[in-house]
């Protein structure tokens, strides 16, 4: 009866993470380019009270073992990168990457980040940044007599100024990961890369397995409210379950207490 007290208990707590990462999907359904994370969990070690294939015999063996299992554990919580829906802005600088990749940006300390979150903006000197103030890398500057800025599936962008005359002022360089799931969150819309998501591999959008780039779109959060919802109703019954068969170990553990010789 301990050992299923104990097991009981990795279950709870398997589904706390879980019904976690729920919360945190729905929480943010409306986060622009956010990518959400599912749970996976394995088993525990076995207590072999038999091992299969046991000698029983001179000449026979046990077809089946006797091992008895002790809970849960959670084994990964990553990210799922499937495309977000495309959200139509019609602002210029509103920017959305139909494909895989990410877009490069400078943090306050120098550090290098990737994001989804598309939604730039022009600070005072032209220069092109995040919503956070995190320069777009490469650099890109916007002319001070803009008018409108055009900017091609392919990166280039353009400035066209009151007369009409438009001037290449730059190319939109993004990132692509062998294993983005292995990217490490920042929170922020941003991503850092790790051993396991291996080294970025920059290249002109459109080519090399790289998305293209939507102006005047934002990619939408990927998650899907029914799907979160069926698994909060699974995470929230197997935690009732796992402390109702803690509720029965403990009533059995009364009843041992109670014999009386």
């Amino acid at each position: 009866m301990l050992r299923a007290v104990h097991t009981a208990a990795t279950g709870m707590e398997a589904m706390q993470t879980n019904l976690d990462n729920v919360a945190n999907n729905l929480a943010n359904v409306n986060t622009t380019g956010f990518k959400k994370s599912t749970a996976e969990f394995q088993d525990l070690f076995y207590e072999t009270i038999r091992a299969p294939g046991t000698q029983v015999s001179a000449d026979t063996q046990a077809p089946t073992g006797v091992q008895v299992g002790v809970g849960v554990k959670t084994s990964s919580v990553h990210k799922v990168f499937e495309q977000g829906a495309s959200k139509v802005t019609n602002n210029p600088l509103d920017l959305m990457i139909n494909g895989e990749g990410f877009f490069s940006v400078q943090k306050e300390n120098g550090e290098i980040a990737y994001t989804r979150d598309g939604s730039f903006k022009v600070d005072a000197q032209g220069r092109i940044l995040t919503s956070s103030g995190y320069l777009m890398t490469p650099p890109i500057n916007i002319p001070p007599a803009t008018a409108s800025i055009g900017i091609s599936p392919v990166g280039i962008v353009t400035a066209k100024d009151s007369k009409g005359i438009e001037t290449q002022v730059g190319q939109i360089q993004l990132v692509n990961f062998m294993n983005a799931s292995g990217l490490s969150a920042l929170g922020g819309n941003l991503f850092q890369a790790s051993e396991a998501s291996g080294t970025p591999q920059q290249g002109t959008p459109g080519n090399g397995g790289i998305g293209n780039i939507e102006q005047g779109h934002l990619e939408a959060s990927n998650v899907n409210v029914v799907t979160e919802m069926v698994n909060m109703i699974q995470a929230q019954r197997a935690y009732e379950m796992n402390s109702k068969v803690m509720s029965a170990a403990d009533q059995m553990l009364q009843v041992s207490n109670n014999v009386v010789k």
